[in-house]
């Protein structure tokens, strides 16, 4: 089975690097086209033998896109076409059709009652997406919660299947060493409570609830912004506004999963999956995710979780994630609940049972059985 992966870009971000370690594990020959902006994912797939092509859009209005990826599905003689993010679904449903390819199908990563890849839904956007969703066989959901608001927009059930995003969790183990060997690289006392935050620096993100918070917190506590994107001059600014600059640190975008064939620029500088191992909390403040792979990483690496919306967490039962806690309101809120978790001391790092429920090979087995009925032309039974 040849499959074609075509995807918006291949910057760091969850849904390329999910793209990235479900590759690994999917037991048929695929390939990857970017449509803009190649970057350290890219270059991740190339090093683990995937080959990466980049069309070079250049930008929403370059309509001859359409036709240079339907040549290239075409040329490829691809089985099946799966397409990630909004303008990679839209367009890639598009081409696959020109090329003759009816078996596509498209992983929703990103959509949230209000917003889609963290952009406001408009009518007309919601308008192209049902009109390209049409032109495909079958939509993947990443969590029921997804499949819900799919379900809602009109998308017949019969073509939603959840399959949510999958975690290597022994990369995220807890590991001593690794905890003090991050701490001494950013100078982090081992008295010290470290809460993290992880993901893009962007407004959606919320992390300015987080260092608001450090400033209600005893001068003990450290944070840690583990990221990089467009907010990250606000949040220092705001840090120094409010005198703690000193006890928050940007670590920018780090290597994950580790990779020997691919080390961080910094050379020395942790992997993530360290840095979890560091820290003694997770905050995950936005408003509105549509899985929660941060939360999920934390949890793996058997971390207290407080988070606003996290799927991956809330489509389970409570038990099977006992130290996530979810917080409404902000800072103050967010202030609270760190006290409390401070003041009862460190906890067993063992992973819980959500993290086992989300295995990558459980999350490959699944897609394969929706490349196969993609294929024949047949539905699966719908999934929850």
């Amino acid at each position: 089975m040849r499959v074609l992966h075509i995807i918006t870009g291949l910057g760091v971000g969850g849904a390329e690097q999910q793209l990235r370690l479900l590759l690994r594990h999917l037991p048929a020959r695929c390939d990857v086209l970017t449509l803009t902006h190649p970057g350290q994912v890219a270059d991740g797939l190339t090093a683990d033998g995937v080959r990466v092509t980049h069309l070079g859009m250049g930008g929403n209005r370059d309509v001859g896109a359409v036709f240079r990826l339907a040549r290239h599905i075409r040329a490829g003689r691809y089985d099946v076409v799966h397409t990630h993010l909004y303008r990679a679904c839209v367009y890639g449903r598009i081409a696959a059709r020109l090329a003759g390819v009816r078996a596509v199908l498209a992983t929703e990563h990103s959509l949230g009652a209000r917003q889609l890849e963290g952009r406001t839904l408009t009518a007309g956007i919601r308008a192209l997406y049902l009109a390209t969703e049409r032109l495909g066989r079958a939509t993947v959901a990443v969590s029921p919660t997804v499949a819900g608001l799919l379900r809602g927009w009109g998308v017949p059930d019969r073509r939603i299947h959840v399959v949510p995003n999958g975690i290597d969790a022994h990369r995220f183990r807890f590991d001593e060493i690794r905890r003090k060997e991050a701490r001494a690289f950013y100078g982090l006392r081992e008295d010290n409570y470290v809460m993290g935050c992880v993901g893009r620096l962007v407004p959606t993100k919320r992390f300015e609830v987080a260092v608001r918070a450090l400033a209600l917190l005893p001068p003990d506590v450290r944070l840690l912004l583990i990221g990089a994107g467009p907010d990250e001059e606000r949040l220092r600014r705001l840090a120094e506004e409010l005198g703690i600059a000193d006890r928050m640190l940007m670590t920018g975008e780090l290597a994950c999963p580790p990779d020997p064939l691919l080390p961080d620029p910094r050379q020395d500088a942790p992997d993530l999956p360290s840095v979890l191992s560091a820290l003694d909390a997770l905050a995950a403040p936005a408003l509105e995710e549509t899985f929660g792979l941060a939360a999920l990483e934390a949890l793996a690496a058997g971390l207290p979780v407080l988070y606003t919306s996290a799927p991956a967490v809330t489509d389970l039962p409570r038990q099977a994630a006992p130290r996530a806690r979810r917080v409404t309101g902000g800072a103050e809120a967010y202030a609270r609940e760190l006290l409390l978790l401070h003041a009862a001391g460190p906890g067993d790092r063992a992973a819980p049972d959500a993290v086992r429920h989300y295995s990558i090979e459980h999350t490959a087995r699944h897609l394969m059985d929706v490349y196969t009925a993609v294929l024949s032309g047949h539905d699966l039974e719908a999934s929850p």
